[in-house]
């Protein structure tokens, strides 16, 4: 008689221990929320019977202290009215899925709130997860957009300009704009635990006219009237002209060559015919004043300009 009532406490025990292991929900206890916003439950179960289809799986959602208080019901009637209208699966029943939408966040939606499913297969087969369930922290003011850039771009090369955004609403993302024209790239990350990133990648080749003047990102939230702006200076390191430095160079060179070319040939010229009394003194005159022979005073000498 004592084994058997033993026996029958260790599968009582174990049957609990199974049970407990197979009823299983994953959801993040603290959420954030943006009051007038939306915000994501994420949220995934399992059941120990075969899985079921979405039509024959029911899902429901309740506070933790009146499970007859519905956040959400398939039948909205049921539903309280501060959330009518305000709630909806994003998730897939069929597929493990029971991630909530709560649209137009007030701020008294705190919760906790608890995921309930229902299998048509039988009476039995209901759970409530209320030791599993997900309590709301309000934001009475959105997060501004994190804007980085270099310090200093170069004129006449591409410059690249990121601004990012952390939220909890996937199926509204927030939107961010530039002022300024360019190639923009939108990317969406999952950060885990119920927390996503929006980045904007823009990039432009600046100018001149871009110096000193400001880049703003801005980001506008579902649901939210405000917009959030973040902004910094662009300086512009102009871009440098070789131009600018190898014309005179070059010029002044050829100039000078051509001017020895001159004087040599002319030299040449006067030593092979000289004159008995007379002297010729070779002058090149360039852009600036004449050179005048070394002696001015001996007037029997003759000077050859060029």
């Amino acid at each position: 008689m004592k084994g058997q009532l033993l026996l029958h406490l260790f599968f009582q025990v174990f049957g609990v221990f199974v049970f407990a292991d197979v009823w299983k929900v994953k959801v993040e206890h603290e959420m954030k929320a943006l009051v007038s916003s939306c915000v994501v439950l994420p949220c995934t179960f399992q059941y120990p019977q075969t899985r079921q289809p979405s039509a024959r799986t029911r899902g429901i959602w309740h506070k933790k202290d009146k499970w007859d208080d519905y956040v959400y019901y398939e039948d909205e009637t049921r539903v309280l009215d501060n959330f009518k209208g305000r709630t909806r699966l994003v998730g897939r029943l069929g597929e493990l899925n029971c991630s909530l939408e709560i649209d137009e966040v007030k701020d008294h939606d705190n919760g906790p709130f608890c995921f309930r499913v229902e299998l048509e297969t039988s009476e039995k087969n209901r759970y409530s997860f209320v030791e599993n369930c997900v309590h709301i922290s309000m934001l009475e003011k959105a997060l501004q957009p994190e804007l980085h850039s270099d310090l200093a771009v170069q004129e006449g090369h591409p410059a690249i300009f990121r601004c990012s955004v952390r939220h909890t609403c996937p199926s509204h993302q927030p939107t961010l704009t530039w002022n300024h024209n360019g190639h923009n790239m939108m990317s969406y990350k999952d950060m885990g635990h119920g927390n996503w990133e929006v980045e904007s990648i823009l990039s432009f080749t600046p100018t001149k006219e871009d110096d000193h003047s400001d880049i703003m990102c801005t980001v506008s939230y579902h649901g939210v009237k405000d917009k959030f702006v973040a902004s910094r200076p662009i300086f512009v390191k102009e871009q440098t002209d070789v131009n600018h430095i190898l014309i005179p160079v070059f010029f002044g060179l050829g100039a000078t060559l051509l001017a020895g070319g001159l004087c040599f040939f002319i030299g040449k010229r006067c030593n092979a015919t000289p004159a008995p009394t007379a002297r010729y003194t070779c002058v090149v005159e360039t852009h600036a004043d004449i050179q005048r022979p070394l002696d001015s005073a001996a007037p029997q000498n003759k000077v050859l300009y060029i």
